[in-house]
């Protein structure tokens, strides 16, 4: 008994074990909004990792949800390194321009949505005035065998995010159509994807008028998370 009380005042006299720090809180950047996205993989080499959407609350991030996630099928690499075709995800904080999707805006959503037709399509040529836009009908300068006719990713983009990754001032040759979106078979050609109950929670949680980024990164290493 004696030894129990003992053990009982030195547990108080040491206090509770403090809160692990949440990631947003040891970012460098979060994007200066009260909403983020952080999408982490254990490594670079890695296929898989965890997103989850954060809310700044009181001065603090709060977890606001989470699932699993996908990467590129070559994993990730720095944003500012990558090239297209590569399959790889590219790191870095990004905003996010808008949403689209084959379904109709799922409820909640207060994000800009372009609901995708027949008509819609992708750019990815890099000849193209059109680089890393969607187009409403194919441009002359687009070559089809260089965009991706989204209506036909009819569970991919079933609903989608744009990450706005090569997107304000599009470097040719770099990459594009990097979008958070719904899984499909297995990894991505360099998006983040999540399962599609997951997309619909992120779409009705952000808020563009709180400046949601997405983070992507890994735990360590010259691409962490920790680092954007």
């Amino acid at each position: 008994m004696r030894v129990l009380l003992v053990l009982g005042a030195a547990l108080l006299s040491l206090g509770a074990a403090p809160a692990p720090v949440p990631l947003p809180a040891r970012m460098a950047d979060t994007g200066g909004g009260s909403q983020l996205i952080t999408a982490e993989a254990a490594r670079t080499g890695a296929t898989t990792g965890t997103l989850t959407w954060w809310d700044r609350r009181g001065g603090r991030w709060v977890k606001a949800g989470s699932a699993p996630a996908r990467f590129g099928t070559n994993g990730l690499v720095e944003g500012n390194r990558r090239r297209q075709g590569t399959n790889t995800t590219p790191t870095g904080l990004y905003r996010l321009p808008y949403a689209f999707g084959v379904r109709a805006r799922p409820a909640g959503t207060r994000f800009p949505y372009v609901r995708v037709t027949e008509r819609s399509w992708w750019c990815q040529d890099n000849d193209s005035r059109a680089y890393n836009r969607q187009v409403e009908g194919l441009p002359r300068d687009c070559r089809a065998a260089e965009a991706e006719h989204l209506v036909s990713y009819g569970t991919q983009y079933a609903h989608a995010l744009v990450i706005g990754f090569n997107y304000d001032r599009p470097v040719r040759g770099r990459g594009a159509g990097i979008f958070l979106h719904v899984n499909g078979r297995g990894a991505t050609a360099g998006c983040v994807s999540v399962p599609a109950e997951a997309m619909r929670a992120v779409l009705a949680w952000a808020d563009p008028a709180r400046r949601p980024h997405i983070a992507v990164g890994t735990r360590s290493g010259p691409t962490a998370i920790t680092r954007y």
